[in-house]
């Protein structure tokens, strides 16, 4: 596969991205945990679980399975945590059996990596199949307006013992938010895009994906969502 992302989300991700943390990890749990109350006995899917961070915090508190394409941030969560299932695969096509999950987590803007709408929708349609009846879809993503008020378009910064260089922008066709990111002593550039869901987007990918939204948050906290807020978490059920 040529996409950007299968080429980004490896070691160098991680050394470039020390601030995305157990802490973090911890208070977005601690809200999923506020809003839908898992059944320790039930079954969750951290979908697009990076090196684990989130899975294991979740695992604390209902069985949990991450699932990533990356070979090697999935070598990490293992290292990290062996007790812990771990899938790789592509989150377009589910390897599992139809209303496997209580739960199904995609945190972080994990979402909007594809270059199609239809795409995406996919992979929600599959998220639907997975889920039970009454099962809970959380999808933490970023809030695009506080993205395009915010923008930074060029910094360089230390982290650790490398001078890294970002350089962020939105595409011409003001669908996606990219950034080129620049190592020094490293001969590669990479590359990250996503796509910039409004809300009133994500409301619509649920609703045709067969989702009923029942909250709409803006922070880790607990606060509501606005057009300030730094997230868009929609709390959503099978319709």
């Amino acid at each position: 596969m040529s996409e950007w992302f299968t080429r980004w989300f490896g070691k160098e991700y991680l050394d470039l991205y020390p601030h995305r943390d157990e802490h973090e990890a911890r208070s977005v749990v601690r809200l999923i945990r506020n809003m839908v109350s898992p059944d320790p006995a039930g079954r969750a899917l951290d979908l697009a679980c990076g090196s684990g961070r989130h899975t294991r915090a979740l695992c604390q508190h209902i069985w949990t399975v991450g699932l990533d394409l990356s070979m090697e941030l999935l070598e990490v969560a293992k290292a990290e945590a062996p007790e812990v299932p771990y899938v790789r695969a592509d989150m377009r096509v589910l390897p599992f059996a139809g209303a496997s999950f209580d739960l199904v987590v995609n945190l972080f803007t994990s979402f909007g990596y594809f270059s199609s709408d239809d795409e995406n929708r996919v992979v929600l349609s599959e998220v639907n199949r997975v889920l039970r009846p009454d099962g809970v879809f959380v999808l933490d993503y970023l809030n695009s307006d506080q993205v395009r008020a915010t923008l930074v378009p060029h910094d360089t910064r230390r982290i650790g013992n490398r001078v890294v260089t970002q350089d962020r922008r939105i595409s011409s066709d003001g669908l996606y938010v990219e950034k080129d990111i620049f190592a020094a002593g490293s001969p590669r550039k990479y590359l990250e895009r996503v796509r910039l869901f409004e809300p009133d987007d994500l409301r619509c990918l649920l609703h045709d994906a067969a989702f009923s939204v029942d909250h709409e948050l803006g922070e880790y906290s607990g606060a509501p969502l606005s057009t300030d807020s730094s997230r868009a978490i929609f709390f959503a059920h099978r319709s």
